[in-house]
């Protein structure tokens, strides 16, 4: 009899494991479109029998398994990072690509071209007051191109810190999310499937911001590291990072004036900016720091346009000052000699703030249609030799007219070329990184996801087994209902 109720008490056990069982398989089954969570299983393990000992045999559960690979984990969230950086230097320095045109008909080029044709139009009839203020409006049009194409760059820095400070907030939201969970595991007992998932949503959001290292602790705590160097999380604690505009100080700016550079700060106000080249973050700290940089200037560069601006200025300032408005009058009877009158230059910007010539550049207030020096005094003297050299600068005859060896509008449209690259090879990565993320989202899948076929055979065998095993328990009911009625 005690054999037989023994009996009987190994199989109600082992129809509680094969509920559980039945339960973790439907609860994969339920959560298989989750995003973050992997197969669990429920393992179950026989028990010893030996009935001269007392040990009945029968089955127990033991700990609920995760299928995740953390391998596979790892390798999703390097391709996040790296699509990450693509896809926000794409974003950040597309919309910049339609405001350097180089047809020659908008915006510097265009207003270059109507320049020179002002001083050749001024060169075929240098005593034309029309073609004198011609020449003075085409001027006004270039100063006021290069003040446009200056407002464009910094209206992009501009936007582009703000969305620094967005995507550090997003960070440490993130951060903070993934501390929670440490802090939930600390109280909690075993492994939780939902603490599980919700973390590698976290780390994989993460991942695309900027590049994390992460540990797991023996107390089942996650650390991550930005860089592998900045702690974000650690045990239960969150260490916050913050976004600066700043001159940098190390090393010492050799153009202290120019625009400042945007910065990440870890929580004790640390610059580790170099430290992040990947992800959003570092996409746009590239996109930032050094495309737009090397255009509008920062603290160690003057920056490309406010180059070509300068030297623009430089040359026709140069040249008109060089000429004469009038000619020199010898002395005749009673009448002095009167020497030649020298010419005014065209253009002024402030040689202060090298970084802010394009934005400061502008036709000079006291020079008026009739100051324009048109005579070259040679020798020989050429009464049209100041417009006709002006007209070169289109196509230089000389070292004096060009910029780095090339035409000032060659010039322009090497930096269009220069931001052209920029933006193809970025949208080339991003292409290329998106296949590479897609390829370790399926290999995850494929080794961790819940696959239904093998969920459905699954169920189907811990129900045989629970249908067997409850047909036991309905003989061994019988069997006890007779051996109580035979000892009536």
């Amino acid at each position: 009899m005690t054999n037989l109720f023994a009996t009987l008490q190994t199989s109600a056990n082992a129809l509680g494991v094969f509920q559980t069982a039945l339960n973790v398989t439907a609860n994969n089954v339920a959560n298989a479109s989750t995003p973050g969570y992997v197969t669990q299983t429920q393992g179950v393990q026989a028990l010893p029998f030996d009935p001269s000992v007392g040990l009945v045999g029968g089955v127990s559960s033991t700990q609920v398994e995760s299928a995740r690979d953390v391998y596979a984990e790892r390798a999703v969230q390097v391709q996040q990072t790296a699509l990450g950086t693509s896809q926000q230097q794409v974003a950040t320095l597309s919309p910049l690509q339609g405001n350097f045109d180089i047809t020659g008909t908008t915006g510097i080029p265009g207003a270059l071209n109507k320049l020179y044709s002002a001083f050749s139009a001024w060169g075929t009839a240098p005593n034309d007051g029309a073609a004198r203020q011609g020449v003075l409006t085409a001027a006004q049009a270039v100063s006021q191109a290069f003040q446009q194409q200056s407002n464009v760059l910094d209206q992009a820095a501009s936007g582009a810190d703000s969305q620094l400070t967005g995507l550090v907030a997003q960070v440490n939201n993130l951060a903070a999310t993934i501390q929670q969970n440490n802090v939930q595991r600390a109280q909690s007992s075993g492994k939780d499937p939902s603490l599980d998932a919700n973390l590698y949503n976290a780390l994989e959001e993460l991942s695309q911001l900027v590049p994390i290292q992460t540990l797991q602790q023996s107390d089942g705590t996650t650390t991550v590291l930005l860089a592998g160097q900045v702690p974000l999380v650690v045990g239960q604690l969150q260490y916050q990072i913050s976004a600066n505009v700043a001159v940098p100080g190390v090393p010492a700016p050799t153009n202290p004036s120019g625009p400042p550079s945007a910065q990440i700060l870890d929580s004790s106000g640390r610059d580790v900016t170099s430290s992040i080249t990947q992800g959003q973050i570092g996409g746009l700290l590239q996109a930032r720091n050094v495309v737009l940089a090397q255009l509008r200037g920062d603290s160690r560069q003057q920056g490309q346009l406010n180059q070509l601006a300068q030297s623009i200025a430089d040359r026709v300032n140069a040249l008109f000052v060089a000429g004469s408005i009038a000619d020199a009058v010898p002395a005749s009877g009673t009448n002095p000699a009167t020497p030649a009158v020298a010419g005014v230059p065209l253009f002024t910007y402030d040689p202060a703030r090298p970084s802010s010539i394009a934005q400061s550049l502008s036709v000079l207030s006291t020079t008026t249609a009739d100051q324009l020096a048109a005579i070259d005094p040679g020798p020989p003297e050429v009464s049209n030799g100041i417009p006709l050299k002006l007209a070169n600068l289109a196509t230089p005859q000389s070292a004096a007219d060009e910029i780095d060896n090339v035409s000032y509008t060659q010039f322009f449209g090497n930096i269009a070329a220069s931001l052209g690259a920029a933006i193809s090879s970025a949208q080339s990565n991003q292409t290329t990184q998106q296949g590479l993320l897609t390829q370790a989202q399926t290999l995850r899948q494929q080794t961790s996801g819940v696959s239904l076929d093998s969920e459905a055979i699954k169920i189907l065998e811990f129900q045989r087994s629970y249908q067997a095993v409850s047909k036991m328990v309905t003989i061994l009911d019988d069997l006890t209902q007779t051996v109580i009625n035979m000892i009536q």
